[in-house]
């Protein structure tokens, strides 16, 4: 008996899908958090706030995966990366 989770979901062929890859040329990914404090001020609360935002990073490097990054925290770490690479 199938579970309710496979209840109306798509037939996808896998074989059609794209590998995504790092930069580096990897593929296998694991999830982490990017904690982002917010002050009281802004967060309209009595303490700072810790925001926590979903993210993968690869495995052999340890760099978060910009694309899936929001848009609006690509470009802090793509500066955080140059940074960090001073051949670029």
């Amino acid at each position: 008996m199938n579970g309710p989770s496979q209840v109306n979901q798509p037939k996808i062929d896998i074989k059609l899908a794209t590998t995504v890859f790092s930069p580096e040329g990897n593929c296998v990914f694991t999830e982490g958090v990017i904690l982002k404090k917010l002050s009281k001020f802004v967060a309209g609360t009595s303490d700072d706030a810790i925001v926590p935002i979903p993210c993968f990073y690869d495995i052999k490097t340890g760099k978060v995966l910009i694309e899936l990054l929001p848009k609006e925290l690509q470009q802090e770490f793509i500066d955080l990366y140059e940074k960090e690479d001073p051949t670029k």
